[in-house]
């Protein structure tokens, strides 16, 4: 999924026409956040795996 620039996903929703929307619902920008944040807790895992294999 790509984000918005704050990360809300306003600037890149599209439709199946790739029309950009303006104007979500909120359970639209709620599932947005929640999977940006779920994106957010896995990179924090990959890089705290990294950090793990490079210390030893």
């Amino acid at each position: 999924m790509t984000y918005g620039n704050c990360g809300c996903g306003n600037s890149s929703s599209r439709t199946d026409f790739g029309k950009v929307r303006s104007f979500l619902t909120r359970e639209e920008k709620v599932s947005m956040l929640k999977e940006y944040k779920d994106d957010l807790e896995r990179e924090v895992q990959g890089v705290t795996e990294r950090i793990k294999e490079l210390e030893n």
